[in-house]
């Protein structure tokens, strides 16, 4: 009989992706690591290496447990809904846990399950509804960025923090030359950690880029 390790029972890559998601939302991206996450699996740090390779290994194990939690929409749901759907559930995984997005910074996110649950469909609705190719890359590219960017302009998890630094920030230029920026601060700052702005927004590109009813 094959012999079985108890180690690499518990370092699947589910566990691996759970308690690496937990580690760095618990107390920052910096703090992940190898051997740190090997404390909390109560395994070697050689066991974690063996399932990840590489931090890089790791980041995408954590990704592709995210992606794997964005819903698949129901088939005949409008092109507009159906892309609000994936996007907006994007969104909510990456608002969620900031730091993952500080530590992937501008490595691209391929994954198997991104690809499956949100690129892969929404192309092939894109190309349902009349989209070209290269129409239908485009609009995603442009939901693509702006669910990102929203995501990683600023830490949801703590919008308190976030508004104090930025009204420190605002509060510390001169209003000669910054006579926009200082002169309500308190009506500035809402809208910087403010989801609707991100879903507004949303619903403004797909609307933009809606295809013409046959």
């Amino acid at each position: 009989m094959p012999r079985t390790s108890p180690a690499l029972d518990r370092a699947t890559p589910e566990a691996i992706a759970v308690a690496a998601l937990r580690l760095i939302d618990e107390e920052g991206p910096g703090a992940l690591s190898f051997r740190t996450l090997a404390d909390r699996l109560q395994i070697s740090h050689a066991t974690v290496q063996r399932r990840c390779t590489d931090l890089a290994g790791l980041l995408d194990l954590c990704t592709e447990h995210l992606a794997g939690q964005i819903p698949e929409v129901p088939p005949g749901t409008g092109w507009a809904q159906a892309s609000e759907l994936r996007f907006a559930a994007l969104y909510r995984l990456l608002t969620a846990h900031p730091g993952l997005l500080v530590l992937r910074g501008g490595r691209p996110w391929t994954g198997r399950q991104l690809l499956a649950r949100l690129v892969e469909p929404q192309i092939a609705d894109s190309l349902a509804a009349g989209f070209s190719p290269a129409e239908a890359m485009t609009v995603y590219r442009r939901l693509y960025l702006l669910t990102l960017g929203s995501a990683a302009f600023v830490d949801h998890r703590d919008p308190a923090g976030a508004t104090a630094l930025s009204r420190t920030a605002l509060a510390a230029l001169d209003p000669a030359g910054f006579p926009a920026l200082t002169t309500d601060i308190a009506a500035l700052l809402p809208a910087l950690t403010d989801h609707q702005v991100y879903y507004g927004a949303l619903r403004q590109l797909i609307e933009a880029a809606r295809p013409d009813p046959a």
